[in-house]
């Protein structure tokens, strides 16, 4: 009988790391080992299964459909074997060991200096690793094993994930006084200027959270998304180019401080976002996600 070779967990994570960074060099520091280690170990893989994954050239790294297929089994592979040890943790100590964690854009300035340090102090043997991103490669990454759970804003198609709710956070409208000289306390989508409102780029949710809530379809057509942070719209606003939609988080965070732009609440029915923590479903840790999102919801900020 032949014998069969099984690809080492730190092969695959070589491949893993070569896929997502196309690069030699930057998958080596990813995998902090050097660049000979990593390609050797990849060389070893393909001589043992005896087939070819990757096409090396001068310029480019390309993978062959065998090498893409065995990449995306072997994200499944390294995942399953991550949840033996989420299993160990979730037996011991609440809140310890590595955790990951996506947050997106819109919520990462606001939120993370309030709770850290509360994390830092009530859990300090755990090490959360953060990532800023938005939603849609945030959702990638938690389906493909590379993030733990993502703090982000509902609704959106996070997949097949289970979830819990924070908080909701009311959209307001912001603005220069000479933009709406007359203003009401709470501003109808009827007021705003399609021709005036400035969004954040295709990408982030937060758009298409503000745009939904207007029902306006001409602001979707009309509307100037350019905005790359909330901070860059804020200044774009402050400097009489437009008016746009502001989280609640982001004003009681102080986004607006030094600025003469106002902020009134958007009088719509749907004139909020549904914060909240998400997780693959059936994961070992679950616990350990179900007492970070109470933590996370009682860091609300006032």
């Amino acid at each position: 009988m032949a014998a069969t070779y099984l690809p080492t967990l730190k092969q695959l994570q070589y491949l893993i790391a070569l896929r997502d960074h196309g690069h030699f060099g930057r998958a080596a520091e990813a995998c902090f080992v050097t660049q000979s280690t990593l390609s050797a170990g990849l060389r070893e893989l393909e001589t043992l299964i005896g087939v070819t994954l990757v096409e090396r050239t001068r310029r480019v790294v390309r993978f062959t459909p065998l090498g893409e297929a065995m990449t995306d089994k072997a994200r499944r592979v390294l995942r399953e074997a991550e949840e033996l040890g989420d299993m160990a943790r979730a037996a011991g100590r609440p809140l310890s060991g590595d955790m990951r964690m996506s947050v997106i854009p819109t919520i990462a300035p606001f939120m993370l200096p309030r709770i850290l340090p509360r994390l830092r102090a009530d859990y300090p043997d755990l090490k959360l690793y953060l990532r800023e991103e938005s939603s849609g490669p945030a959702c990638e990454g938690l389906h493909n094993g590379r993030t733990d759970c993502v703090l982000l804003a509902l609704p959106f198609a996070c997949g097949e994930v289970a979830s819990q709710a924070l908080f909701d956070d009311r959209l307001y409208v912001a603005y220069q006084p000479p933009d709406m000289p007359s203003a009401p306390p709470m501003i109808p989508a009827a007021l705003i200027d399609e021709t005036r409102l400035l969004l954040l780029e295709d990408g982030h949710c937060l758009k298409d959270h503000a745009l939904s809530a207007c029902n306006r379809p001409e602001l979707r057509a009309e509307a100037t998304m350019l905005g790359t942070s909330l901070h860059t719209i804020v200044q774009m606003v402050d400097n009489g180019l437009g008016v746009t939609m502001l989280p609640e988080m982001a004003l009681k965070g102080g986004i607006l401080d030094h600025t003469n732009v106002i902020a009134r609440p958007l009088d719509a029915p749907n004139a909020m976002r549904h914060i909240a923590l998400v997780w693959r479903r059936a994961s070992p840790r679950e616990r350990d996600f179900q007492l970070l999102a109470d933590i996370l919801a009682e860091a609300r900020l006032p």
